[in-house]
């Protein structure tokens, strides 16, 4: 690691993030509106750049931004090129639907800044820190949520902003909590100190920091806005609520797990596994008999970070855990955006009636649903499957047996609900089938279900790259 570093070029990414949002927002102030597709180019070329920015820093030593509150390591790295690449998928679905829109411009600037806070959550390694990218990346996606300002997207915005700015106050509080402990809010200085500290106050302050950083991954008891939101959305917002800001915060929580936390008394291990096991469970119950697409997505997502927590509560027992986080995030991004892009490309298929008989017509964009579904299940050769049996490895190893049994129990169970939607494409269509959407979207849905077989087969280079440790 290197000592204090101010050289913004370490903050490139996030740097191109900004500045795009910022020029798109003066550029919308003047286009007409036919032309405003150009803040979205805009916004494409930032991202596009920013992976490359990251490639490049990801390469290099690590080092730390701004008196370290800020990390660049390969954490950070492989955060950052997950994040902006599904903030080009997300991109990509939205052109279609936005095109001529009178608040265009609106839309792609709240995206890039909700990925930017997503972003600074990543490479966060200073609480307040945190808390400006908790911020960041919830204010803009509450507005998102929102965007159609009709009566189920004022809902979603309400809940999503009810919840979130609740679970925000219990987070300051934590932090506070935290700083009282620790005297200080970077982890290095933390992670020498809180050890020391009392163990009832830093175990009260981390449960309450943890509960935001939960609202933002979607995991439960910060669960109860995810249905009504994600229903409530557009599909390209549902698709990003549900994917963007999660890779952030779970990077967030992987980070405070193995630094500022790594030599606490706090039951830490235990606490990750009973919400893991909480939100893959409730989250796969509650999905059975959804019968709204959107709404089974968002029950899904909430059962997929059950799994993703999986890694992180067993971090530092086992060397598995990093390359099993960062590649399920991978897969499950792609995966997801994938299984969204096909909604968004039938706009009239809200429930899962309404894809009976779509695979005779519609073989192509059928045929990356069932890839995308079966993928968010785990079956071979897609690279959730790959992802899940990272963590399984990583849960066994880790000591946590049980859990990697009851993962693969839920597993099991939630292929019932995407069979259920599945079924239906391959029977006899009884009525006039959902009109097509955007072109856009049925390319992401073939490019993403493509990108999920590829990465499954082609998994073992991304996973030594991913295998580097993490800074201390």
């Amino acid at each position: 690691m290197n000592g204090m570093n101010e050289n913004p070029l370490d903050l490139l990414p996030e740097a191109l993030l900004a500045a795009s949002a910022v020029i798109g927002l003066l550029l919308g102030a003047w286009l007409p509106r036919h032309r405003q597709w150009m803040t979205g180019a805009l916004a494409t070329a930032a991202c596009t750049a920013g992976i490359a920015a990251a490639a490049v820093a990801a390469a290099g030593p690590d080092t730390t931004a701004f008196g370290e509150s800020f990390s660049v390591d390969p954490v950070t790295g492989a955060g950052r090129i997950i994040i902006l690449a599904g903030t080009l998928l997300v991109l990509a679905l939205a052109v279609g639907p936005l095109h001529a829109h009178p608040r265009e411009t609106e839309f792609y600037v709240l995206l890039q800044l909700a990925a930017l806070g997503a972003l600074m959550l990543a490479g966060a390694q200073d609480l307040l820190l945190l808390a400006a990218g908790y911020l960041l990346a919830s204010v803009p996606a509450y507005t998102l949520a929102g965007f159609r300002k009709d009566a189920a997207g004022t809902e979603a915005a309400l809940k999503y902003y009810v919840v979130g700015a609740a679970l925000g106050v219990v987070m300051l509080g934590g932090i506070t909590v935290l700083l009282a402990a620790g005297r200080a809010t970077m982890y290095p200085i933390l992670r020498a100190e809180l050890p020391m500290a009392s163990t009832a106050l830093v175990t009260t302050g981390t449960i309450a920091l943890v509960s935001g950083v939960l609202f933002k991954a979607g995991g439960v008891p910060a669960h109860f806005w995810v249905p009504d939101t994600v229903q409530g959305s557009t599909a390209p917002v549902a698709a990003f609520l549900t994917t963007v800001p999660k890779i952030g915060a779970l990077v967030a929580l992987y980070r405070l797990a193995a630094v500022p936390l790594a030599d606490t008394a706090i039951p830490w291990p235990g606490l990750v596994a009973v919400l893991s096991a909480a939100s893959m469970t409730l989250g796969n119950l509650a999905a059975f008999f959804q019968r709204d697409v959107k709404r089974l997505l968002a029950y899904s997502t909430i059962s997929q970070v059950g799994y993703l927590l999986m890694p992180v509560a067993v971090v530092g027992a086992t060397g598995l855990d990093q390359r099993a986080l960062l590649f399920y995030l991978a897969a499950y991004t792609v995966t997801n955006i994938g299984a969204f892009a096909v909604v968004c490309a039938l706009p009239d298929a809200h429930t899962i009636e309404d894809y009976r008989g779509l695979a005779r017509e519609r073989p192509v964009l059928i045929a990356s649903l069932v890839v995308c579904l079966l993928g968010l299940v785990g079956t071979p050769p897609t690279a959730v499957f790959l992802g899940k049996l990272q963590v399984f490895s990583a849960a066994f190893d880790g000591g946590y047996a049980w859990l990697a049994v009851l993962a693969a129990v839920n597993t099991v169970a939630s292929l019932f609900y995407y069979l259920r939607w599945i079924a239906p494409t391959v029977s006899p269509r009884t009525h006039r089938h959902a009109a097509t959407g955007p072109r856009t979207a049925a390319g992401v849905a073939c490019v993403t279900a493509t990108a999920s077989l590829a990465l499954g087969v082609l998994a073992d280079p991304v996973l030594e790259v991913l295998a580097t440790p993490l800074m201390p």
